[in-house]
């Protein structure tokens, strides 16, 4: 897929190697469509098939993928020059039009619980220039466009206006990379073939299959048993299990995912919160008291050291410490029970209130015990609370329907930069702006919308470094997510199979070579 990491491969390629990878993975998949769901499982799959503009190694940092290179004409203006010779799996010429036609198509998906307009939502226009170059037109400065550009998937300007259904039944799964589609069964499997024609280095695998193996006990032992080459989302329990095994190999890398919670802080009534008798109850987490007393009612120490096994770091905002936009003024609240209980009676409720905390319980690293050690938490500063753990195919279409008040879940930063997560989490909804595509707190301040506004428009670090750290601050007082924690990547493999850990957490196909 990506020249550079395509290298690495072929020298570490022999005549001798298996022509099949059998990986277990540990999320779901929930389309073909690499314009239906931003989910990081969906998209480390489909960039097999699937390419970007941009791409980016296993470092974040860009690398040519359908553009050779990239520059800015003036201040609102992008120069793209593509790749000679990129072809479609039909055999049709990749061409200019295809990227003025997959913008078109991102921005009309319908139903689209996670959608790509994260990446475009400042661009004014995609305007072809000869079947060679494109010119972006963005709606101001705008730095990041490359960054932005590498999470968009392209497809054929044929399938401009095709359904997600023809995507998941391969009608419409045509991509340009070094794999194509094989086959998807929900649940069970996903299988991906060699491009022959590929007009890259020779793609490491004839065969590819990832096994759809969400839970983590039966994920192991497919490992164990041979089953399978590679797993992710290695539990963490199991780690000095299988360091042990000689047969058997562990890497990890610090990831860019924070874990976290959001809060219904919108809504005058909310989903899932009563008194204590069940009678409903104006929405309690409008009060920052109450946001305040259920982050301090979360003890992460304790989650990083006894759920996750010190394979985690503490988070209180979005990105960890040498990161750009890292605030080190913001901390992650302590763990204070006394405090908790002070503040929910300040707010009116001193003996509490019963509220449901809902997640996935196959997509984040040991997401059901840490569900289950936040409720311990909760309980000990006087809520009654109910775990709602399911399936994160499930979960995520009913977060997307605004059916909780409080909810886990993780995001990872593809950029290194807040960018994302600011547009994305925390800032006010504006459909047309692409901005609070994934707002389940329905958090809304001006004040950070107008610094996001700014450090977006900022065309060095220096200038944007200061001004992401002023709005973060401001979100996290305001507690526009309850931040938990930030995971660590961690993959097994057999002796035998090679694999480049990736800070974005992304399990490839093209990141697991044979052994020399």
């Amino acid at each position: 897929m990506r020249h550079a990491v395509f290298a690495a491969i072929l020298f570490a390629t022999t005549a001798t190697q298996a022509q099949e990878l059998r990986i277990g993975y540990g999320a779901a998949v929930t389309s073909v469509d690499p314009h239906f769901h931003a989910l990081t499982s969906n998209v480390a799959v489909h960039q097999h098939i699937f390419e970007a503009l941009v791409g980016q190694d296993e470092q974040l940092r860009l690398v040519p993928e359908l553009a050779t290179s990239w520059r800015p004409l003036d201040a609102t203006s992008w120069e793209f020059t593509l790749r000679p010779g990129a072809r479609w799996h039909d055999g049709t010429p990749f061409t200019a039009a295809d990227v003025t036609a997959s913008a078109h198509r991102v921005a009309n998906v319908p139903n689209s619980p996670g959608r790509f307009t994260i990446y475009t939502r400042r661009v004014l226009s995609f305007e072809a220039d000869g079947s060679s170059r494109i010119i972006i037109r963005t709606d101001g400065p705008h730095p990041l466009l490359p960054n932005q550009m590498a999470g968009l998937m392209l497809t054929p300007a044929s399938m401009r206006d095709a359904p997600t259904a023809d995507f998941n039944n391969g009608r419409a799964a045509i991509g340009t990379g070094p794999y194509r589609f094989a086959g998807w069964q929900p649940g069970s499997r996903f299988d991906l073939v060699r491009n022959a024609e590929y007009d890259g280095p020779r793609a490491p695998w004839d065969r590819v299959t990832f096994r759809l193996i969400t839970n983590t006990a039966a994920r192991v032992a497919a490992l164990r048993a041979g089953d399978v080459d590679v797993i992710d989302q290695v539990p963490t329990g199991d780690i000095a299990l299988l360091q042990r095994d000689p047969a058997l190999a562990v890497v990890s890398t610090p990831g860019v995912r924070n874990i976290y919670l959001f809060a219904d802080q919108g809504r005058e009534t909310t989903p899932g919160i009563t008194d204590l008798a069940g009678n409903p109850i104006p929405n309690p987490l409008r009060d920052i008291r109450v946001r305040r007393a259920l982050s301090l009612g979360i003890n992460r120490e304790g989650i990083v050291r006894s759920v996750m096994s010190g394979q985690a770091v503490v988070s209180g905002q979005l990105l960890p410490a040498g990161s750009i936009g890292h605030d080190p003024e913001t901390r992650a609240d302590p763990f204070d029970p006394e405090a908790a209980r002070r503040l929910l009676a300040e707010a009116g409720f001193p003996q509490g209130f019963q509220i449901i905390l809902a997640g996935p319980n196959d997509r984040y690293v040991n997401d059901d015990q840490v569900l289950q050690a936040i409720a311990q938490g909760w309980t000990r500063i006087g809520l009654r609370v109910r775990v709602e753990a399911q399936p994160s195919s499930t979960f995520f279409n009913r977060a997307a329907r605004h059916e909780f008040s409080v909810g886990l879940l993780g995001w990872g930063t593809g950029t290194g930069e807040p960018d994302s997560p600011l547009q994305g989490l925390i800032a006010s909804t504006d459909a047309r702006r692409g901005w609070g595509a994934v707002n389940r707190s329905f958090y809304a301040n001006p004040e950070v919308d107008s610094l996001l506004d700014q450090a977006l428009r900022s065309m060095t670090v220096e200038e944007r470094g200061p001004i992401y750290q002023r709005a973060i601050r401001i979100a996290m007082r305001d507690l526009a997510i309850i931040p938990l924690h930030h995971q660590v990547n961690i993959w097994a493999a057999r002796r035998g199979f090679v694999v480049t850990p990736r800070n974005d957490e992304r399990t490839m196909a093209l990141s697991v070579v044979p052994a020399r």
